[in-house]
């Protein structure tokens, strides 16, 4: 999902994306909506949130992440 779409998502959540990154903006999506704030997060492409929004997006920037390190 690109970073317009979340921001119209949290918008429409009546929440200000103000000038957070991705990441930040799908942690506080994340928590408005009472889940984890677990986006990015995932250990070894393991994640058991199978119905969670943002997981396509997570796994991999994850998986980015790890790489990078």
């Amino acid at each position: 999902m690109n970073m317009q779409s979340v921001r119209q998502i949290a918008k429409s959540r009546g929440i200000a994306p103000r000038k957070l990154n991705k990441i930040e903006l799908v942690r506080t999506l994340q928590r408005e909506e009472g889940n984890f704030d677990c986006f990015a997060t995932s250990y070894a492409g393991y994640c058991d949130q199978a119905e969670c929004l943002w997981r396509d997006d997570c796994l991999s920037l994850s998986a980015q992440q790890r790489k990078d390190s």
